[in-house]
C-alpha cells in the first residue's frame, strides 16, 4: 500500500499535525540561547502591556528628594532598584512604562512595511512587467534617501508623535519587504504546483494568496523579526536627536537622551535604558537567527535532533 501523497498548496498549510506546538517548543528548547531570548521578549511584552496600567501613576511622580538616587538602594523601595532620575523618578517604573511606546512604534512601523512592501512584491513578481517596473522605480525613489535622514527631515516638518513617527520608519522599510517578496514570487511562479494551479482555471488571486504567500511568508516573517531591532533602534536615535517621542510621553531612546547631560555624575539614567534596548535588540536577533533555521525544512533537522537528544 503507497504512503499517502502530501499536498504542497497553501491550502493545506493551516493543517497542523497533533503535538505541532510541543514539537516547535521542542525545536526552540533546542536552541539555548533562542529559548531565553523569548523568554526575554515574553517579559517586554508583559511590561509593555501591563506595565502603563499598574506604574503609570509612580513613573510620572516626582520626589526631589531621590533625585539621581543611585541603583541598589533600596531605601525608597523596590522602585527604586535601578536609581531616581533628574526628577526623583524610579527609573526602574519609567523603564517598564517606556517599554509600551518602544514597542508600538517597532511594531507599527514594521507590521506597516510588511503589509504594504509584500503586497507591492506579490503584484511587482506576479503581475506583467509594466507593473513591476512602475513598483520598483518606486522603492528606488525611496532608496535613494537615507532612511534616518528621511526621518529626520519629516519629522522636522511634521509635529514629532508616535503615529508620525510609525509612518515615517514604515515607509523607509517598506522597499526591504518589496524586493524580498518579488524576488521569492519570481522563483516560486515558475514551481509545478503554481503552473498546476493555473491550469486547473484558479483565479490569479487564488494562486497568490493560497499558493504562493504561504511560500514567502516564513522568509518574510524572519526578516521582520530582524527588521523590528532596527527599527527599535532608528526609533531611539531619533528620540536621543530630540525628534522622536516628545515628553511626558516617553520611550528607551528619549531616556539615555535626557540622561547623557548626567553620563559623569549619574551614569545610570542613561546605562539601564540603554542596557534594555540592547538587550532586547540582541533577543531579537537571537530569536530571527532562530527561525531562519526552524522555518527552512532543509534546516529544520538540527533542531529536531537537538531537541530529542536534550529530551
Amino acid at each position: 500500500m503507497s504512503a499517502p501523497i502530501t499536498q504542497t498548496g497553501g491550502e493545506t498549510m493551516g493543517r497542523q499535525e497533533p503535538g505541532a506546538f510541543r514539537r516547535f517548543l521542542k525545536m526552540l528548547w533546542a536552541d539555548k540561547l533562542a529559548f531565553a531570548a523569548v523568554l526575554f521578549l515574553i517579559v517586554i511584552v508583559a511590561c509593555a502591556v501591563l506595565g502603563p496600567m499598574l506604574l503609570d501613576g509612580v513613573a510620572a511622580k516626582q520626589n526631589l528628594r531621590a533625585r539621581n538616587a543611585p541603583p541598589f538602594s533600596l531605601d525608597r523601595g523596590f522602585l527604586y532598584l535601578l536609581g531616581g532620575d533628574a526628577l526623583g523618578r524610579p527609573l526602574l517604573a519609567r523603564i517598564i512604562v517606556a517599554a509600551r511606546n518602544t514597542m508600538v512604534v517597532s511594531a507599527g512601523a514594521v507590521a506597516a512595511s510588511l503589509l504594504i512592501g509584500s503586497t507591492l512584491g506579490l503584484i511587482a513578481g506576479y503581475r506583467d512587467r509594466w507593473h513591476s517596473e512602475i513598483i520598483m522605480r518606486l522603492a528606488d525613489v525611496i532608496m535613494s534617501f537615507p532612511s534616518l535622514l528621511l526621518a529626520v527631515t519629516v519629522l522636522y516638518v511634521l509635529e514629532p508623535s508616535i503615529a508620525n513617527l510609525v509612518l515615517v520608519l514604515a515607509i523607509t522599510r517598506i522597499p526591504i519587504y518589496l524586493r524580498t517578496t518579488r524576488a521569492e514570487v519570481l522563483e516560486v511562479r515558475k514551481r509545478m504546483f503554481v503552473q498546476a494551479a493555473q491550469v486547473m482555471g484558479a483565479s490569479n488571486l487564488r494562486i497568490v494568496l493560497f499558493h504562493i504567500l504561504p511560500v514567502v511568508l516564513p522568509t518574510l516573517l524572519t526578516i521582520a523579526t530582524l527588521d523590528f531591532a532596527f527599527v527599535m533602534l532608528a526609533e531611539s536615535a531619533l528620540s536621543f536627536l530630540g525628534i522622536g517621542i516628545q515628553p511626558p510621553e516617553i520611550t528607551w531612546g528619549l531616556m539615555v537622551s535626557q540622561g547623557r547631560q548626567y553620563l559623569t555624575s549619574a551614569w545610570w539614567l542613561a546605562f539601564w535604558p540603554g542596557l534594555a534596548i540592547i538587550l532586547t535588540t540582541m533577543s531579537l536577533n537571537l530569536l530571527s537567527s532562530w527561525m531562519r533555521i526552524a522555518l527552512n525544512p532543509t534546516q529544520r533537522w538540527r533542531l529536531e535532533i537537538g531537541g530529542k537528544s536534550n529530551g
